[in-house]
Formats: structure tokens, C-alpha cells, sequence
């Protein structure tokens, strides 16, 4: 089948439309056009404007733009230019002012309970004062018992509250056995040496005692001084109230007589915490200024190394004294520390509870292994029946 093509020229588009063809529609402007010029060069001139259109409207859009932006930042009145702090202070925040009446019951009550909680507060807050430094003294030997006496009593110290410091004084040398048992208790020590003969006093405890007595002094340690023989039974109520003493403090200590057939109590008998006498039922002993056990008293160490605060008038070095009659040691030792019982105080409170015992074990004729070790092991043959 044959085709037809026919192409249709620039002046199609200036016909009228007839019977619903679709055209382009003939206006006004393109008859004046017609009327000029000719058909070839109107059509012409128009797609000239038509492709420059967009750039009539591009200058039109940025004239009107610079006409804005100068009107903008022209100034048409005064402006202040006196800039102060003030203008740059943040907003306030708070929420506004509700007036409450104070006879209202319930505002009453809230601000009763909210002072009440802050008085209470402060109060603990002032009343919180560091606890004291307890210093321990305990003289030691090599004797069967000696590891189950300082693991006993090391593990009381362990469970008393810092600040604590454990002296503790062997004989002539550091043993390895001591140190080992010292580093596994977890309290906080220090290993002194005795280098002074024991043998020519009868309390071979004096010149240990007196060593740790020298440390103190020029270490300067400031604390509570307690001797504490590894041999005696102790309660944690007994060091915790140890930090309530201020210059002297004494109580009743418990113990077993030399015949380990009779319970006696040795200390002061006091009216609330003043001490107005004593305890003994000892004989040999009732010539003694004060009837007190070794492990039944305590004191600050400032007595030691600083006298002048105690108003003491001799500087003389407070020592235990090796020469006096067994059972003397603590009568003459507290009388260079106080002058008399005011200068004490008991402790408890009416010095009614005994917190430790003295019981006087004799370990004299148990076998004490180097080094802590049996060579052999025991051997147990049992019969079968």
C-alpha cells in the first residue's frame, strides 16, 4: 500500500482551525505581524522572542531583588548602639511567687517537717569527727602457741575500724615465722625488735613494751596506746571504746588466778565514768597505788612526746621499770603517766562489763616446732574390729 507524507510548512500554524482540528489560534499581535512583514519573516522574528524571553524575566527578577536588599539595610531611624551586660543576661526562669498563708495547716506542717530534717542534718553533718588511731602493743615469743595466739588476735584487730596500727616485738631478731603470720592478718603492723637482754627481769614483756614505747616517741604516732598480750581474749566492744578516751582510760579486766581454780576481777569501780576505787583480792598486791591489770588500761600516746600539752613537770622519758617486784609493773608505770583518779576515766560507763579476760595459760611444756613445721607426720595405726 502506497503512503503519503506530506510536511507541513512554518505558516500551518497561522491557519484557523476548522471542524475541531486542533491549531494554533490566530491573535491580534500576529495579524499586525502579517500586516508588516511578510509570513516567513514574522514567524521568524517571533521564535527570536520567544528564546529571550527568559532573560527579560531573569533582569526584571534581579533588579526587583537589589531594589529590596537596599531598602532593607537602609536606615530609616535611630538605633541604639549603648550595648550593655544586661542585654545578654540569661531569662529568669523561676517559677512565679505563689503567696501562702502560714496559718494554713498544711503549709505549716511541710515547712515544720522540711526545717526539722535540715536541723537534724547539719547537726550530723557537724557531729562527724575522724575516729582516733588505735595503737596496739603486743609483745611476743617463740612458744607452741604463738601462731594461734597472734592469728587469734589478729583477726579480732581485723575487724576493729581503721585507723589501727599493730606493733608488735620480738626478742633479739626478726623470725620469718612472725612476719609471715603479720602479712596474712591484713592489719596494718610494724615489726620491732628488742635488742635488750630479757633474761635479768622477771617480766620478760618490759623491755619489749619499752621498745615499742621508744618508737611511738620518735615516730611521733599520734593515737590511743593499748598493751595487748596475745595470750588475753578481747572484744571488738572493748576497741571501738577505746576512742572515747581523752588522756587515761581504765576498766575491769577478768581472770583466772594461778591456781586456774578461781575467777577474780581486777579494776576500778567507778560512778559513771569516775573512778572512786578499786577492785583486788590479791593480798601481795593491796600495797599497789593502783589495782589494775596490763591489759586494763590505755592512753594517749601525746604524753609521750608532747608533755607540755599535759602540763607534766618533768620531761623525763615514761618507761616500764624492770627492777620492781613482779606485779608492780602497771602501779608504777600509770603513776608517771597521772597524778590520781581524777585525771582517769572508766570506761564503760559504770565500768560494769568486763570486755577482756586474762587467763594465764601456761605453754611452758608444749613442743614448739622450727619453723612451724613437724618434720614427720603422726601416724595413727587403729585396729579393725
Amino acid at each position: 500500500m502506497a503512503s503519503i507524507r506530506r510536511t507541513l510548512s512554518p505558516a500551518f500554524h497561522g491557519r484557523s482551525t476548522h471542524n475541531g482540528a486542533a491549531g494554533f489560534t490566530s491573535s491580534p499581535s500576529n495579524k499586525l505581524l502579517h500586516k508588516h512583514f511578510p509570513s516567513s519573516a514574522s514567524s521568524t522574528l517571533l521564535n527570536l522572542v520567544y528564546r529571550r524571553g527568559w532573560r527579560r524575566s531573569f533582569c526584571r527578577c534581579l533588579f526587583f531583588f537589589l531594589i529590596g536588599l537596599l531598602v532593607g539595610i537602609t536606615p530609616f531611624g535611630q538605633m541604639d548602639t549603648d550595648i550593655r551586660p544586661k542585654d545578654f543576661a540569661s531569662p529568669d526562669l523561676r517559677p512565679p511567687h505563689v503567696h501562702l498563708q502560714s496559718d494554713d495547716p498544711i503549709f505549716s506542717y511541710v515547712a515544720l517537717g522540711v526545717n526539722t530534717q535540715l536541723e537534724q542534718h547539719n547537726e550530723v553533718t557537724d557531729s562527724i569527727e575522724p575516729l582516733k588511731q588505735l595503737i596496739v602493743v603486743t609483745p611476743t615469743y617463740n612458744r607452741g602457741f604463738q601462731v594461734y595466739f597472734l592469728n587469734r588476735l589478729g583477726q579480732v584487730l581485723r575487724l576493729v575500724k581503721p585507723p589501727l596500727v599493730w606493733i608488735v616485738v620480738e626478742e633479739k631478731t626478726v623470725s620469718l615465722e612472725t612476719a609471715q603470720i603479720l602479712r596474712k592478718t591484713g592489719v596494718m603492723y610494724r615489726h620491732v625488735v628488742s635488742t635488750r637482754n630479757s633474761s635479768d627481769v622477771k617480766d620478760r614483756g618490759v623491755h619489749q613494751r619499752n621498745a615499742a614505747l621508744e618508737h611511738i616517741e620518735r615516730h611521733k604516732l599520734d593515737g590511743i596506746v593499748f598493751f595487748a598480750d596475745d595470750d588475753n581474749v578481747y572484744t571488738l566492744e572493748l576497741f571501738e571504746s577505746l576512742r572515747t578516751i581523752s588522756r587515761f582510760g581504765t576498766w575491769p579486766v577478768a581472770m583466772l588466778e594461778q591456781s586456774k581454780n578461781k575467777a577474780i576481777v581486777e579494776g576500778p569501780v567507778c560512778n559513771a565514768s569516775r573512778v572512786i576505787g578499786w577492785h583486788t583480792n590479791e593480798k601481795s598486791k593491796r600495797l599497789r597505788r593502783f589495782h589494775v591489770d596490763m591489759s586494763g588500761f590505755a592512753f594517749s600516746s601525746t604524753i609521750l612526746w608532747d608533755p607540755k600539752r599535759w602540763g607534766r613537770p618533768f620531761s623525763n622519758p615514761i618507761r616500764q621499770l624492770g627492777t620492781v617486784k613482779e606485779g608492780f609493773q602497771e602501779t608504777t608505770f600509770i603513776e608517771q603517766v597521772v597524778e590520781d583518779e581524777s585525771q582517769m576515766g572508766g570506761i564503760p560507763p559504770g565500768c560494769s562489763k568486763v570486755m577482756n579476760w586474762h587467763l594465764h595459760l601456761d605453754t611452758g611444756n608444749v613442743v614448739y616446732p622450727k619453723g612451724w613445721l613437724l618434720e614427720k607426720n603422726l601416724e595413727v595405726i587403729l585396729p579393725i574390729k
